[in-house]
């Protein structure tokens, strides 16, 4: 699975760089070096909403305080 999250200006302002330390927190803590691959890249086109995130080719908007959330749902779920 590859997670990719926008390190663009828009979306640093809204948090990508805590996104990205919690997403790489969380797959360490599952053990999931070898499952998911975590990239950044610069504008999703998404700009107007949360940070930008790509699951595989699904893009979906995230905030901080929900990674938690969103990890369990869509990546510990799918894989």
């Amino acid at each position: 699975m590859k997670l990719t999250v926008c390190i663009g200006s828009s979306c640093h302002l809204k948090g990508s760089r805590q996104i990205v330390e919690q997403l790489q927190a969380l797959i360490t803590e599952n053990a999931l070096e070898d499952k998911v691959e975590l990239v950044g890249t610069f504008c999703l086109g998404a700009c107007q909403t949360g940070v930008s995130v790509k699951i595989d080719e699904t893009l979906v908007s995230l905030r901080p305080e929900d990674v938690n959330t969103f990890f369990e749902k869509e990546v510990i779920t799918k894989l």
